[in-house]
């Protein structure tokens, strides 16, 4: 995944669409955001008109009738805050909250339509982390902007539109430049503290991702008995955060220092002025308490805004790298006009393919070979050849570098990746299930599958057995990557997930190579059950399991060197026949009678 920063402004217009969805929704929350800043506006102004009318001057019936009044008032400005505020939050959470979903799902799935090279580098627990992070930031960063930042300047703006109206400009001049020098002290130095936020996600996510490998691989953590090593590593990596933390509140502090300094100073300038006004008689004992009044309201939400603005440039730094994962370009991706791949010929073409993972490094090296409708090629030849290559060319996991793979004489280049890996079927050799049942472990080769038909998969692929002496059932936990299954069993729920996709073209990618034999046994049956009457592609490492192939393609160092039936290739006496002598005399002598 990119380390490198995005633009705040780039980072925004990637929030922007989603949130345009909701603009009607978005500008009645700023109507009633607008009215709650006019009412909280207007108490100071009510609290003026008290004070003045209580006033030692004042006499007769006004003070009983007119101080009423005003009260009232004031209690109906406050009340008027609090109703227009809650409004505000009650319409804009839908807003927030939808669109923070929409772009998590977006993210989620930009993920798997990106290649397996970039699955193949990144590290899942940072991945998890960064969506994690960036998605809370968004309804952080809408919080902020739509109930901090814009509120508080249109508050501004009209209290220095008061006092420039009422009193001496420079009650105006002074409220304005404290402002702006807040804003400018807060930026400047928010912007040096930014370093220790991106060390601490960076730190953050390396740990977590240290720890979700660490916990993966527990077994082999224990077989070794490296539980200091990886105690050690993973508190590296926290080290690094703690680091970064500390920093990060040491510059917090200078921070929330300067921004209470800049405060003090103006509002003490502001009160001094307004208390020479009220001696000199140019103002009134209700224009000194309104003044008061309004620093106190300015002060409290720009106080305040010193750390909604530290937390917009947090957010932003989370929602970079979440959107950082968005700028990832798709390797592979359906051509323009692309079509649905027609099934009807499952004719499979190796048409001269080269292929390479880098540039410095080739692969597979013009390979050439075809796969008839209904017929099993396999592939063999010793580890590093390219064989579990072809399939993922053919699953269309990687574009060849040259030649082409075609399906009843089509390039699968020009029909869509989905309808392609819809035809295909695959049994790997090491199976991974999901944390969750055997039914949906099964039943994930068709969602929409009945349970008719999943019952039906686990009997053809000799699962029955098994299920049965479960007390769950069907509805046993498989485990994490179904580790609480042996090797067999994982590979009998890969069958019969196959089975219930029941594609045209079937792939078997070493399938039963770390099996033992008699599980090999049972499990080759119902291989070779599943795989007649389609077009099958075996990738093999044991040679006694592809004896019946109707062709056998050799490959050494990425190149086919023989091809040929069983009987042909051992006659030649050439690679085939050198690896099969060699597995035939590692085969275990068979017992004593």
């Amino acid at each position: 995944m990119p380390d490198r920063r995005r633009d705040d402004v780039a980072t925004l217009k990637t929030l922007l669409p989603f949130l345009l969805g909701h603009r009607w929704r978005i500008g009645i929350a700023l109507a009633f955001l607008v009215a709650a800043k006019m009412a909280n506006i207007g108490v100071p102004l009510a609290l003026k008109s008290i004070v003045d009318t209580l006033d030692v001057s004042a006499i007769g019936d006004i003070l009983v009738t007119v101080p009423l009044a005003l009260l009232v008032g004031y209690g109906v400005l406050r009340l008027s805050t609090i109703v227009f505020q809650e409004l505000r939050n009650a319409v804009f959470a839908r807003a927030a909250q939808q669109s923070t979903r929409e772009i998590g799902v977006k993210v989620f799935e930009h993920l798997h339509s990106l290649s397996l090279r970039f699955h193949l580098d990144r590290q899942t627990g940072g991945v998890s982390r960064d969506m994690e992070r960036g998605s809370s930031s968004i309804t952080q960063l809408l919080n902020y902007l739509v109930f901090s930042i814009f509120p508080t300047i249109f508050e501004i703006i009209v209290v220095c539109v008061i006092l420039l109206v009422q009193f001496d400009p420079w009650f105006s001049v002074v409220t304005l430049v404290t402002v702006v020098v807040y804003f400018v002290y807060t930026w400047k130095v928010t912007e040096w503290r930014l370093k220790f936020r991106v060390e601490m996600n960076q730190a953050d996510s390396v740990a977590n991702s240290t720890a979700i490998d660490s916990l993966i691989n527990y077994e082999t953590v224990k077989y070794f008995g490296n539980e200091r090593l990886e105690a050690e590593k993973y508190d590296g990596n926290l080290r690094r955060w703690e680091r970064a933390s500390v920093r990060s509140q040491v510059s917090l502090a200078f921070l929330n220092t300067g921004q209470g300094l800049i405060i003090g100073v103006g509002l003490t300038i502001l009160l001094v002025m307004a208390a020479n006004q009220v001696a000199a008689g140019a103002m009134t004992l209700g224009d000194f308490v309104m003044v008061n009044a309004f620093m106190i309201q300015l002060y409290v939400p720009l106080n305040f805004l010193g750390s909604v603005f530290r937390e917009i440039k947090h957010c932003l730094t989370d929602m970079d790298r979440m959107f950082s994962i968005m700028d990832v370009k798709r390797e592979i991706d359906d051509a323009p006009g692309a079509g649905p791949l027609d099934t009807g010929d499952t004719t499979v073409r190796f048409e001269h393919v080269d292929f390479a993972y880098n540039p410095d490094r080739r692969i597979l090296d013009d390979i050439d070979f075809a796969i008839e409708a209904g017929h099993k090629v396999a592939v063999v030849g010793p580890s590093g050849s390219g064989k579990s290559t072809l399939a993922r060319l053919l699953f269309r996991f990687y574009d060849v570098g040259a030649g082409r793979i075609t399906i009843g004489g089509t390039d699968i280049r020009s029909v869509t990746a989905d309808s392609l890996r819809a035809a295909i079927g695959i049994v790997p050799q090491d199976t991974v299930l999901f944390n969750d049942t055997l039914r949906a472990n099964i039943r994930y080769g068709r969602p929409e599958a009945g349970d008719d038909d999943v019952v039906a998969a686990v009997r053809d692929a000799n699962l029955e057995t098994f299920v049965g002496k479960l007390p769950a059932g069907l509805d046993t936990i498989v485990g994490e990557r179904g580790l609480k299954l042996s090797g067999g069993e994982k590979q009998r729920v890969a069958i019969a997930r196959t089975i219930l996709k029941n594609p045209p073209i079937l792939i078997l990618d070493e399938a039963t190579s770390s099996l033992d034999s008699q599980s090999e046994r049972s499990i080759q049956r119902a291989l070779d059950r599943i795989a007649s009457h389609r077009t099958t592609l075996v990738i093999a490492h044991r040679l006694s399991t592809i004896v019946d192939s109707d062709l056998i393609v050799v490959l050494e160092h990425g190149r086919i060197v023989e091809r040929g039936t069983h009987e042909d290739l051992l006659a030649r006496g050439g690679v085939y026949a050198a690896l099969w002598r060699l597995q035939q005399r590692e085969e275990p002598d068979p017992a004593p009678a």
